[in-house]
């Protein structure tokens, strides 16, 4: 009997991991569960694959758009589509701590994303923090569509991104310390799973 009620309850926690409710509290005591000689569950993998930040302008800014960030295999894809920037100039963006973008001035996100504890770098550099992704080269109509791959971040597990905030300044990161000299923060949106 008691293997019996034993087999349904990891019947019921498999069908609720299936159908997306897993719950990772406790796990059934290695001695009772089946030996199935299947691969260990991949937490990271039930995770979103695609996430999205819809910029908004800070205050006194006109930049808008969106970051979208897709995994490919173990990097993260990044495909910023922006406006509203200096024409012609570099404009740094950057994942932050927070997902909150509520105070005028952006600063509510918190610092950069730095799980690691590295030195602040541009993306060239191996050993920087996680959100530390370089700058944008706007057009002649303030404009950008930028494509950069990571190695360093995820969307869901190691370094994960999501439920924080993209930020992105009104100057270049000139790689420098703390934060790259990146300036005032002129568009804020927080990253969210997407389809």
């Amino acid at each position: 009997m008691n293997k019996i009620l034993t087999l349904l309850a990891l019947t019921a926690s498999v069908a609720a991991c299936a159908a997306g409710q897993c719950k990772h509290e406790a796990a059934a005591p290695a001695a009772t569960a089946p030996a199935t000689g299947a691969p260990a569950h991949d937490h990271a993998a039930m995770g979103p694959t695609t996430a999205l930040a819809a910029i908004e302008p800070t205050t006194g800014s006109t930049v808008k758009g969106t970051v979208r960030f897709e995994t490919q295999d173990d990097k993260l894809k990044v495909i910023a589509d922006l406006q509203g920037l200096t024409p012609g100039a570099l404009h740094a963006f950057h994942v932050h701590q927070f997902g909150d973008c509520s105070s005028g001035d952006g600063k509510s996100a918190g610092d950069h994303y730095n799980p690691q504890g590295h030195q602040h770098g541009l993306p060239s550099q191996a050993a920087r923090h996680a959100g530390d992704l370089g700058n944008l080269q706007a057009d002649a109509q303030g404009k950008v569509h930028h494509e950069i791959v990571i190695e360093n971040a995820s969307i869901f597990g190691a370094n994960a991104i999501l439920g924080r905030a993209v930020i992105v300044h009104a100057k270049t990161d000139d790689g420098g310390q703390p934060t790259g000299n990146a300036g005032p923060r002129a568009g804020c949106g927080v990253i969210g799973a997407a389809k």
